[in-house]
Order: C-alpha cells, then sequence, then structure tokens
C-alpha cells in the first residue's frame, strides 16, 4: 500500500514490526511456561497416583499375600486406565516385576530397583515415547518396614496436550491483535503520507532546507493570505513589489498600505487570473487561487504577482509585428493571384486596406500595362487601382494620366528609387506648393498622411503605390516605411510576372493569328463561316482551314494540338503549312493523313534528340474534300471528333468515320469515308473545346450542338451564332475552332466532258468542240489557250497515257481543263534545247495556264490547268440551249 520510501511506509513498516515481535515473544514465553507447567503437573500426577497406590491396604497385602501378581496385575491396569498415566510398576524389595504393561516382562529382576526409597521421589527421563517423569513411593507396613516399591510414570506430552489445545485460540488472538494494530497504523500512516505527499526523509529534509532559499529567490511575488484577511507568508519579491515593511507577517491586509482595487481583491474569495492593478508606479499582474485543494487553511489563498510594465510595452510592439507579419503573410496569398496587370494592382491597393492605411492607390507606367518592357516609369502614370476609405469617390478616378509635380513624394520617389515619407501632409510646404490645386482636395478629404513607395522590379520602376492615412488614424511613423517597402516589393514582383504573362501573352496571340487563315480563300464550292475563340488559360493549337483544290473542289480542315502557349502556336502553325504543301500534291484524305503522320513522328524524333520535353504526339486532325461537280464529301480523321452533317431537311447526324489514332502514334492506318452531299446541305467542323467542358459532360455538348444546327433555314453565319450561344463559351479551358459550310453544286451547264479515243485524229474534233462550248460561256477569247492547252494534253494522253481517257471542262471561278487517262506517269515540265524535236508543250501550258498540275486518282491520273476568265465570267448565263446542234454535237463521245 505504501512505498518504504517514503516516511508514512516506513513509519507504518515500523509499527506493524513491532506489534509482530510482541506477538511472537508472548507466544514464546507462553511456549516456554506451558512447558514448565506440564513437567510439573506431570510430576504431581506421577507422584500422587504412586502414592495413593503404595499406601492403599490391598497394596500391603497382596504384596505380602502368596499371589501378589495376580492381584496387583489388574489392579495396575485399572489404574492406568482410570489416571491416564503411562506406566504403573510394583516392585518387590529385591527388586522383582509384580506388575508391568508388558505382561512378559512381570517377575523380572530389575537392577537397581531393590531398595524401596525411603520417601516418594520423582525422576526425569528423557525416553522414546518422549520427556517421561516417573514417581517412587515404598509400600510399608504398619511397622514402617518396606516390602516393596510402587513406579508411575507419565510423558510430558500427554500432559501438554491441553496446552497444545489452547494454542491456536491464543494464536488467532494474537492474530486479532495484529490485524487491529495494523489497521490503525495504516490509518496513521495514511493520514501521513497525504500529509507528507509521500516524500521520503531525505526529501523531506531537502525541501524544508531550500524552502525558504526558492521562496525567496523567486522572480515573482508570493503571498499567502488566510481566510481571516490576514497575512501569513510573504516572499522578498512581494516585499518589494508592493513596499510591506519586513514583519509583515500576521498582519491584517486592510492595515497595510495597498491600493484599494488590490486590497479587495487579497481580502476576497474570488480567483482571479493575470488581473492587471496598478501599484505605485507599477502595472502587477495578480493571480489568486485557493489552497483548499491543496492543503493549508480551508480558506485561506495563494498569490502571485507579476511586473508587466515593461512586458506590456515589448507585448504592444510584438502585437504590431504580429499583424504586419500576418498582412505579409496575406499579401504574399492575395497578391497576383491572375496575371493581370490591373487586377493584381487591385489586389495591392484591397489587402493594405484598413489594417494598414485608410486609402491605396496604384499608378503603373503606361507599358507596363500594356506588357512592354521599361528602361523607366518616368513621371507620367497612369492609375490602375484605388481602394479605402471614400474609394468610390476618389480625386483621380481609375484610368485616368497622372502627371507628378516634380518635388511631390510621388515624383521623388520615382527619381530616388526609395520610399518617400510625409508624416504631416498639412507641414508638406513643397508638397502643396507644387500641386496647390490637388493639395487642397486632398486635405478636404481628411487625408494628413502619405507613404509613396515605388514598384521596382528587376531593376526597373513599373509605378508607385501611395499609402494614404486618414482622420482620426495615427500618422505614419518612420517605422512604417520598411514595412510598406517590404509590401510594394512583394506586389511589384506579382506585376512584373503578370506584365511578362501580358507580353508573352500578346506576342503568342499575335503569332496565333499570324499562323490562322487570315480570309478564307474565294470559291464557289461551299459558303463558308467561322468562329475562332482562344482559351482563356492562353493561346492554344486548335487552328482551321480551307483550301482550293484542282477541279474546283475545296478541302476543309479542322485540328487540335494539346497544351496551350507558344509551343502549341508554334506547332500549329507548322502542321498547317504541312497541310498546305500536301495539299497540293492532291492527295486523298487518309493518304495526307498518313503523311501528316510521318511528319508529326519525325519532328517528334528530332526534338527527343535535341532534348526537347514537349512533343506534337497528342494533335488530332479532320480532313474533308467536298468536290462541287459530283456532290461527294471525302472525310477522314485522326483522332479528331466527327463533323456534324445537317441535311437539307434539318437532321442532324455525325457520321460513323473510323476515328485513327491521333498524329504521331503510328502504327494504324487512316480510312477514308466518301458521303453524297445533296445541295444546300451544312457540314460542321469543330474541336473538342467547344462540345466539351469541365461542368458538361460530352453526350450533353453534343446535344446541345445538335439541337443547335437543326434549323435548315440559316445561312452559315447565322449556324455559328447559334451554336456559340448554345455553347457559350464564358469558361472555356480549350480553344474553339467552328467551321461551318453550306454545300453548292456545279450545274450540268458548267461541266463539259467528252471521252477521248485513242486516234491522234480526235485532237481535232475537241478542240472544235471545246471552241464551241467556251463560246456558250461566253469565253471566246480564252479560244486560243484553251485549244493549245487540250491539243497538247489531250496529244499526250493518246501517246503516252493508257485507257480510259477522258477531258473535262469546268466553268468556275477559272476556266478549268483536265485530261485524265488510265496511266500513273506524270509529265515534268522542262527546257528543250534547240535541237531538241519535242518537250515544248507543257512549257507552252504553263505559259498559257495560271496554274497546271497532275492528280492521281485510282484509276490513273489527271492533268489539269486552270485558266482566268477574260471573257463572261461564271456569272454569265450560257449561250446555248438543248436544241443547239452544236451544243449537241459537243456532248457526243467523240
Amino acid at each position: 500500500m505504501f512505498g518504504v520510501r517514503s516516511v508514512a511506509g516506513q513509519v507504518f513498516l515500523l509499527q506493524v514490526l513491532v506489534v509482530v515481535l510482541v506477538i511472537v515473544v508472548a507466544l514464546v514465553a507462553l511456549v516456554l511456561q506451558a512447558r514448565r507447567d506440564s513437567t510439573t503437573e506431570a510430576r504431581q500426577r506421577s507422584l500422587d497416583v504412586a502414592e495413593t497406590l503404595a499406601y492403599a491396604p490391598g497394596t500391603l497385602r497382596a504384596m505380602t499375600g502368596p499371589h501378589p501378581t495376580a492381584e496387583l496385575q489388574p489392579l495396575a491396569e485399572k489404574v492406568m486406565k482410570g489416571t491416564g498415566v503411562d506406566l504403573v510398576v510394583v516392585y518387590s524389595k529385591d527388586g522383582i516385576r509384580y506388575t508391568h504393561p508388558d505382561p512378559a516382562l512381570i517377575g523380572k529382576h530389575v537392577p537397581g530397583s531393590g531398595i524401596p526409597p525411603s520417601s516418594p521421589t520423582t525422576r526425569t527421563r528423557e525416553t522414546t515415547q518422549g520427556r517421561t517423569v516417573v514417581s517412587y513411593a515404598p509400600v510399608t507396613r504398619a511397622d514402617g518396614t518396606a516390602v516393596g516399591t510402587v513406579a508411575v510414570g507419565i510423558t510430558v506430552q500427554k500432559v501438554t496436550g491441553t496446552a497444545a489445545r489452547q494454542l491456536p485460540l491464543l494464536l488467532g488472538a494474537g492474530a486479532g491483535v495484529l490485524a487491529v494494530s495494523a489497521g490503525g497504523t495504516a490509518l496513521v500512516s495514511r493520514r501521513l503520507l497525504r500529509q507528507t505527499h509521500g516524500l521520503g526523509p531525505v526529501e523531506m529534509t531537502r525541501m524544508y532546507d531550500h524552502h525558504d532559499a526558492v521562496l525567496h529567490a523567486v522572480r515573482e511575488g508570493v503571498l499567502i493570505v488566510g481566510g481571516d484577511g490576514r497575512l501569513l507568508l510573504a516572499n522578498d519579491e512581494a516585499r518589494q513589489l508592493l513596499g510591506l515593511p519586513p514583519d509583515v507577517e500576521g498582519r491584517s491586509i486592510a492595515g497595510l498600505p495597498l491600493a484599494t482595487g488590490l486590497a479587495g481583491l487579497l481580502t476576497s474569495q474570488r480567483a482571479a487570473s493575470d488581473e492587471v492593478h496598478l501599484s505605485a508606479d507599477r502595472l502587477l499582474a495578480v493571480n489568486k487561487r485557493p489552497t483548499a485543494p491543496y492543503g493549508g487553511q480551508a480558506r485561506s489563498s495563494v498569490v502571485t504577482l507579476r511586473d508587466t510594465t515593461e512586458l506590456r510595452a515589448l507585448t504592444g510592439r510584438a502585437e504590431v509585428a504580429r499583424e504586419r507579419l500576418k498582412l505579409l503573410y496575406d499579401a504574399g496569398v492575395g497578391i497576383g493571384t491572375t496575371l493581370e496587370v490591373t487586377r493584381t494592382a487591385q489586389e495591392l491597393a484591397d489587402v493594405a486596406v484598413p489594417r494598414f492605411a485608410d486609402r491605396v492607390t496604384v499608378e503603373l507606367a503606361e507599358g507596363v500595362l500594356r506588357g512592354e518592357e521599361l528602361a523607366g516609369a518616368g513621371t507620367a502614370l497612369r492609375r490602375a487601382a484605388v481602394s479605402g476609405t471614400g474609394a468610390g469617390r476618389p480625386l483621380i478616378p481609375v484610368g485616368e494620366l497622372i502627371r507628378f509635380a516634380p518635388g511631390s513624394p510621388q515624383a521623388r520617389c520615382l527619381e530616388g528609387g526609395r520610399a518617400v515619407l510625409e508624416a504631416d501632409l498639412n507641414a508638406a510646404h513643397a508638397w502643396q506648393s507644387a500641386d496647390p490645386e490637388h493639395a487642397r482636395r486632398v486635405l478636404e478629404q481628411g487625408i494628413h498622411s502619405l507613404i509613396a513607395v515605388p514598384l521596382r522590379a528587376r531593376g526597373t520602376v513599373l509605378g508607385t503605390v501611395d499609402f494614404w492615412r486618414t482622420r482620426p488614424t495615427e500618422p505614419f511613423g518612420a517605422e512604417d516605411v520598411p514595412f510598406a517597402e517590404e509590401l510594394a516589393a512583394r506586389a511589384a514582383v506579382a506585376l512584373d510576372n503578370a506584365r511578362r504573362y501580358t507580353r508573352e501573352h500578346t506576342m503568342a496571340v499575335a503569332l496565333q493569328r499570324s499562323l490562322l487563315p487570315r480570309a478564307l480563300p474565294q470559291q464557289d464550292a461551299l459558303e463558308v463561316a467561322y468562329r475562332y475563340l482562344p482559351a482563356r488559360a492562353g493561346v492554344g493549337g486548335d487552328w482551321f482551314d480551307v483550301i482550293e483544290l484542282s477541279g474546283a473542289r475545296v478541302a476543309l480542315v479542322v485540328g487540335d494540338v494539346v497544351g496551350h502557349g507558344l509551343h502549341a502556336a508554334a506547332t500549329m502553325g507548322r502542321l498547317r503549312t504541312a497541310v498546305h504543301n500536301f495539299s497540293t500534291l492532291d492527295l486523298s484524305p487518309e493518304e495526307l493523313l498518313t503523311r501528316l503522320d510521318d511528319l508529326v513522328a519525325r519532328l517528334d524524333q528530332e526534338r527527343t534528340a535535341e532534348g526537347g520535353q514537349e512533343g506534337l504526339t497528342g494533335a488530332t486532325c479532320l480532313y474533308v474534300i467536298y468536290d462541287p461537280t459530283s456532290g461527294v464529301c471525302s472525310l477522314a480523321r485522326a483522332g479528331h471528333p466527327p463533323p456534324a452533317l445537317v441535311r437539307p431537311d434539318g437532321t442532324v447526324t455525325l457520321p460513323d468515320l473510323p476515328a485513327g489514332p491521333p498524329l504521331g502514334v503510328g502504327g494504324l492506318p487512316f480510312e477514308c469515308t466518301e458521303l453524297h452531299l445533296p445541295e444546300n446541305s451544312r457540314l460542321v467542323l469543330y474541336t473538342d473545346g467547344l462540345v466539351e467542358d469541365r461542368h458538361r459532360d460530352l453526350d450533353t455538348g453534343l446535344d446541345l450542338l445538335r439541337a443547335a444546327l437543326a434549323h435548315p433555314d440559316r445561312t452559315p453565319e447565322q449556324t455559328c451564332r447559334a451554336v456559340l450561344q448554345a455553347l457559350p463559351p464564358d469558361h472555356a479551358g480549350d480553344d474553339i475552332a467552328l467551321l461551318v459550310a453550306r454545300t453548292r453544286l456545279l450545274g450540268p451547264d458548267q461541266v463539259a466532258h467528252w471521252d477521248l479515243p485513242p486516234d491522234p485524229a480526235a485532237v481535232a474534233r475537241l478542240r472544235a468542240a471545246a471552241t464551241a462550248r467556251l463560246e456558250t460561256w461566253n469565253l471566246a477569247d480564252a479560244a486560243f489557250a484553251t485549244e493549245l492547252i487540250l491539243s497538247e494534253l489531250a496529244t499526250n494522253a493518246i501517246r503516252y497515257g493508257s485507257a480510259p481517257r477522258h477531258v473535262r471542262l469546268i466553268r468556275d471561278r477559272h476556266l478549268i481543263c483536265e485530261v485524265a487517262d488510265g496511266s500513273s506517269t506524270s509529265p515534268h515540265l522542262r527546257h528543250a534545247a534547240t535541237t531538241d524535236e519535242g518537250g515544248r508543250g507543257l512549257f507552252l501550258v504553263a505559259r498559257y495556264a495560271q496554274r497546271w498540275g497532275t492528280r492521281y486518282t485510282p484509276t490513273g491520273k489527271v492533268i489539269w490547268t486552270e485558266q482566268p476568265l477574260h471573257g463572261g465570267g461564271p456569272e454569265a448565263e450560257p449561250g446555248g440551249t438543248a436544241d443547239d446542234p452544236l451544243a449537241q454535237w459537243a456532248d457526243v463521245t467523240l
């Protein structure tokens, strides 16, 4: 229950040991006394039995009679049973046994037992039965003559059996005494333990030895006040803080020279925690707690006093520093959340009001707002932000150009590159004289103090921030200037980052716009409208294009490059240029995407070899070729969303086109799909930014797109507006490219075609038929050049080509001549020598045609030329009719 280390434990153990020792001694004494009493009782009992038997008349008569054993043995046995002795032996005067417990020993002579004692005697012997007491008594006649001896023996153990039966009672009584003693000792020790708090003797000695030293050496005043209002204890620090006399213990608190509030607290029963009381010229923090739970008198209390005069001043300065650090942290978090210059300037103004200034204005150089590099801010700045009291009606509104007068605080801080403090603007005569009207209006609004700090970043002054204070706020001091400079320095970094981002964004946007088509080509196959909306996050890689192809065909292209920034824009420009170059080869959509995929793979390998991190892999593309002569639309895509097709009846479908892998992945072929589109169908190409958004899934976007397109009466321009209204790009995270094309068909009166037999004489008939058709189209001025071109191309097809051979004239914005044959060989333009007989035909074709080229088809090739229209244009009415014999002859097979 208690450790022997404590005083209470040692007292308890000592008392228990004393009680146990007393009980043991008592038991030992009792055992010794019982043993002595048992021996005495054994002697007395054996002697009484021996004398009684020796003096009995029957004993003398039996011993002197003829048969002593026969008479005495039964008597001896009866005596043994009746008295409880262990041995009754009768001897003759010659030492012969007349009786014995063992009949075999009767009649035996016992040496040394022949002479009867003169008087009864007792002897003690150690036998096999234990310690035994034997008493001898003589048997005498009336005349005193001895005739024999009676011996009676009894073991001491038989007599001590009574004491042994009493021993448990004695032990129980001793145990009870021990328990009662231990219980009482435990109660005493427990109380002692509570009072000594389990301390050992050494610890208690040390505690009392150092009690006075610790009490009086501590730097806090300590008082113990009794429940009756008397001062029980006061250490040296308390006497010094309160100015108490040396003999203050035992005196009443009311009689001490204490302040009324402090004396009332000491005499009251309430607790106190860091209550500040004025004592003389000191501010004391007073703590008071009752001592009841810890000992002492029932209503006494302990009071501690701490001098906080200097601590209060330090705490005030520390609180200001903490608030400034918190403001700097908030500035680091709240300034520069966006990369907009004006927004960052407004965040600087907002974060400083009202915790540092009552009003804040920010002025920036014009070049900073435009994202330009600066050599210096100058003194002409534009106000970028205002915040604080009265900021709703500032003296100079946001956006106004401000020219700071020489000598003004702002001009001085810009020139010197350091903060300028005007603690009292009323006394700043130089500032008032530099701009009297502005100074008057500032002072009328109650502004009385200013800190103007330059915004410097990377050695360049971007502008200035002005911190103003109004009445009744205290004016700025010199200690406020470093904080204002630190705040401005952090904001200047954010402003410079925003300026640089603005510059880079402007450059990227300019690059992107220069890479995108500035105007769509003039063509009659499609009526096209488009929209391009860059993402809010920055310049992206979405692009589109409309490309004129041979044979009055038109290619529509929409692509998307993963990522944003200059890299994405430059990549987009490279892909657009590559598509333009590949389209001049008159490749089919799947062949063009295959070559574009190979190009992207090579570019990625080059960037990997150069250690580049960003590749082109992930770009997508949709390539569409529309032929207005047949209404056939050929499409292929590389990981791009499929186009939307709007039929003339308003039905909106998404053609099931093979997706194909994104560009640069490789390994899988691209597939082409052909669609026959009736006139006035609308083909809608777009990038995924139109239908995908963080706030809606793809299916929802496609449903909205279908609903916006289900109006066949709209023009492509109206369709673009309707689509962007249904899918507003308010929070677009990606670029949006939208291309809407309405199909047109060239009428039969705009196309003439003939089959070309393998006969050179057919060339003359072909020239005549072509001339007749040109006259029908009011293009007689182009007849000579056209005849020359057709003669050369048809002659080459007959001479070097194979069947089938076909000739076609198309009147569009240009006059197009096409000669097709089944051979895959292509003619090449060359300069013939003066001695060569041939090789000048294509040279003449190139001279008379505006453009010419070769287009390969699944059945061979097509040599085509384009000529400008000098006579009637595409809008001219054809001159022939169905009844015209020349026209009828021109349409037949030559």
